[in-house]
């Protein structure tokens, strides 16, 4: 699948943070996407393995591809990290919770607002209520509170009465163009479009993530053995802010880092993505590892 591409946010600072663990630990991505990420780390790390969990079958696909010279050290599994239990202890534990740039740029998929196509947002396409199904089904107060429950927005309550009003909706643009026309036009062309938090607050509840987040963050920890690392890559506050009361709260981990690593302005420059990207890191306690 050569169109699946992903560039790895905050690169040179991930490989960094796994220096840690032992020179033959696994290393469990939950998101492998492309596999850009767990490129990097096998290439740094020459006897680490790798497990890679994404509930893409598509990006399943791509990572095989892109991982193949290095297979036996990886182990492939089509599933949703909420669904996993790992038969091994695991050396360390990488997240990264964005959408890919593939996923963004392929209209069937219905997550972008800057492509005509079905309004779908399922990660796993195979699975699910689709956000056309959502919003075509909830009442406007429900609409209102999910939008401004997962998407922050303050104009919540109107675009949900212009929603109601103009379903049924089937495509991703027809659905921005009714929120774009909530907003004042002086603002409806500004730096972040109108619908973009309406958009992440749908696929949030499509793909049912601040719960299985929530319960990754919880059980996650346990997977580690001592000394062994977590880390957690979010794009917008409400990840981050699960991300850090878990990791300041749970009496299994030391925080790594007390604010979060953001990229810095050549990494911004060089891929948007890495705009909100936040990373925190933090170790399983106990005796460190030796090599």
């Amino acid at each position: 699948m050569d169109t699946f591409h992903h560039l790895p946010v905050l690169s040179s600072r991930i490989v960094e943070s796994f220096a840690s663990v032992p020179s033959y630990g696994t290393i469990l991505d939950c998101t492998i996407g492309g596999g850009g990420h767990a490129s990097l780390l096998l290439k740094q790390y020459p006897n680490i393995r790798i497990i890679g969990l994404d509930q893409d079958p598509e990006a399943c696909v791509a990572a095989r591809k892109h991982l193949a010279p290095f297979r036996h050290r990886v182990k492939m599994i089509s599933t949703n990290f909420a669904n996993f239990e790992p038969s091994e202890p695991l050396s360390g534990i990488l997240v990264d919770l964005g959408v890919s740039s593939y996923q963004l740029t392929q209209a069937e998929r219905g997550f972008s607002f800057r492509y005509k196509g079905p309004l779908d947002m399922r990660m796993n396409s195979t699975e699910g209520e689709t956000a056309a199904d959502l919003i075509n089904r909830l009442d406007e107060t429900e609409l209102a509170n999910l939008i401004f429950k997962y998407g922050e927005e303050r104009l919540s309550r109107r675009i949900a009465r212009r929603i109601v009003q103009n379903r049924p909706f089937a495509s991703t643009t027809d659905l921005a163009y009714v929120i774009a026309g909530c907003y004042p036009p002086k603002v409806r062309n500004g730096r972040i479009h109108p619908a973009t938090r309406t958009f992440q607050a749908l696929r949030i509840v499509v793909n049912n993530e601040m719960q299985v987040l929530d319960q990754l963050l919880a059980t996650s920890p346990s997977w580690l053995t001592p000394g062994g690392i977590l880390g957690v890559i979010s794009f917008h506050s409400l990840e981050d802010r699960r991300v850090k009361r878990s990791f300041l709260n749970d009496q299994r981990l030391d925080r790594v880092t007390h604010k979060p690593i953001i990229a810095d302005e050549f990494e911004k420059k060089q891929n948007i993505r890495s705009r909100s990207a936040k990373l925190r890191i933090c170790r399983r306690k106990g005796d460190e590892h030796q090599d």
